[in-house]
């Protein structure tokens, strides 16, 4: 009997073998080989960042803005190689933490994802980008800012937002010549963003006349600043600049009332939040802060988002018009080239001429944004006010 199976095992083999010579299966893209329910193929696009801890409610407005290009582009109906097609979005926590990026990063390339929307924060986008680089795949971030980024040569690592060489030396200038700051105390928190733009900001400011006094240092779990601004308080600086997130930003902001250091603060896109004005309450007033990019109002079509948004979400926290937009970018790339397969809309990418919600996006050589934007805003009876923009060439 035994005998018997084993032969008839082997007549199965060839049998299964012999028909596939006469027709081999349709090649497919990996990525994209689940049937949807409405008969097309699903399209896997990763999103990852902070959606628990400190940043969690930038990590979700990220999560939405994503959220809603996909739903927009499933409810359209969108054809690539001529196939219905579903994206469907991946979302991860990373919880801002590097390592804990890379194991989201490796768990996306493990799940065949088309594309990558994130990360949040140049400290996990940075190494995250190695992994996703040498699987082939797509990254493009809509709120890492670190120019590191982009400068490892990378084919498929993209930005849809001003980076901190433009930001920081838009701020270094802006403390010195519309603020009037001589001497300047620097703080930051040590994260490839916060220690990135605060660098930029000092060989900006120095650049423009500043003198810098201290630069101080923290970190991005840190709430208790009293030794660091009782230092900075000895050397009586006209302006206190930090480089890091709101989740810190708006403690410090209430701890240098605290301690009557009375100096003005100024701070990147990590503090320009709703959340910064909750948490640090009437101590926010007058505090000056950047964001890449023109202001809401004035983007092409950012209040067409704002009421979309806004009404599914609740209020936009920062980055979710760039997450939208990011997504809108990938989908069309896909599109041009008639295939959701990286290796194959990648050479896409560096074509995009995209008239999108922030910005009408193109792109350098390095994955950068062409001429991209910084608004400086100061908060002002309980709102982020618009101050100066400076636009990119």
């Amino acid at each position: 009997m035994n005998k018997l199976f084993g032969m008839s095992l082997l007549a199965a083999a060839v049998a299964v073998t012999g028909c596939g010579k006469k027709e081999d299966a349709p090649k497919t893209d990996a990525a994209t080989t689940t049937a949807s329910s409405n008969g097309g193929m699903v399209v896997k696009i990763g999103h990852a960042s902070p959606l628990t801890g400190p940043q969690a409610h930038l990590g979700k407005d990220n999560e939405n803005g994503v959220r809603m290009a996909i739903e927009e582009l499933n409810a359209k109906g969108v054809t690539i190689g001529g196939q219905k097609v579903q994206f469907e979005l991946e979302s991860e926590d990373d919880q801002a933490d590097p390592r804990i990026a890379t194991t989201v990063a490796q768990k996306f390339v493990d799940d065949k994802v088309s594309g990558i929307i994130g990360h949040l924060n140049s400290g996990t986008t940075i190494p995250s980008s190695r992994i996703y680089n040498d699987a082939g795949l797509v990254q493009i971030s809509p709120s890492a800012t670190n120019p590191k980024y982009t400068q490892q040569g990378y084919k498929g690592a993209y930005r849809v937002m001003a980076n901190d060489v433009q930001q920081g030396k838009v701020l270094g200038e802006f403390a010195v010549k519309d603020m009037a700051a001589k001497k300047i105390a620097i703080i930051d928190d040590r994260t490839a963003y916060g220690q990135g733009l605060a660098d930029e900001f000092e060989k900006a400011a120095k650049a423009a006349g500043g003198n810098i006094v201290v630069h101080e240092f923290t970190n991005d779990k840190a709430s208790d600043f009293t030794a660091i601004l009782t230092k900075i308080k000895g050397v009586a600086p006209d302006l206190v600049f930090y480089g890091g997130m709101d989740g810190q930003g708006a403690p410090m902001v209430k701890q240098m009332q605290t301690l009557g250091l009375k100096a003005q603060f100024l701070g990147g896109d990590g503090i320009h939040t709703a959340e910064f004005m909750k948490l640090a309450g009437a101590a926010a007033e007058g505090v000056t802060a950047s964001l890449p990019g023109v202001p809401l109002e004035q983007m092409p079509h950012g209040a067409d988002f704002k009421q979309k948004f806004e009404g599914k979400y609740g209020k936009i926290q920062l980055y979710a018009p760039y997450c939208y937009d990011a997504m809108m970018v990938m989908a069309e790339a896909m599109q041009r080239a008639n295939s959701t397969e990286p290796a194959k809309y990648l050479p896409e990418m560096a074509k995009t001429n995209y008239n999108g919600v922030t910005a009408n996006i193109k792109f350098d050589d390095k994955g950068d944004l062409q001429g991209g934007s910084i608004t400086v805003y100061r908060v002002a009876k309980g709102e982020w006010q618009v101050v100066k923009t400076v636009t990119g060439q």
